[in-house]
């Protein structure tokens, strides 16, 4: 079972990476569509995803998880997650709005969520 956790770490992880990378790829460039954003909407998916096999798996296992910070966590992972899903939508479509503040929100969230992981 330890494999599995370090595995799913590692997802989690590049989940992560795939979120910051991708919106820092999409600022760079200046763009609010393509590959990036994609990038950005299925590192969303992946991180909340295996956060949930994470925690379900650790209570599996008996482990001590402090369910303040999984709360919190989970409901800045559901915000980055509906922020990217939106982005995504809205650039899908000519007549919407810019999808840029969405893909900030959901950039800088996923670093509040990683550092709340980090720091607390």
């Amino acid at each position: 079972m330890e494999i599995v956790e370090h595995v799913l770490v590692l997802a989690h992880l590049i989940g992560m990476a795939c979120i910051v990378g991708g919106w820092i790829s999409l600022r760079v460039r200046s763009v609010e569509s393509g590959p990036g954003l994609a990038v950005v909407v299925w590192g969303a998916r992946l991180q909340l995803l295996t956060g949930l096999a994470l925690v379900g798996l650790l209570e599996a296992l008996d482990k001590d998880v402090d369910h303040a910070k999984v709360g919190m966590k989970l409901a800045i992972a559901l915000a980055v997650v509906a922020c990217a899903e939106m982005a995504s939508a809205r650039s899908r479509r000519a007549d919407a709005q810019s999808p840029a503040r969405l893909i900030d929100a959901a950039g800088a969230l996923a670093v509040v969520n990683t550092a709340i992981a980090v720091l607390l």
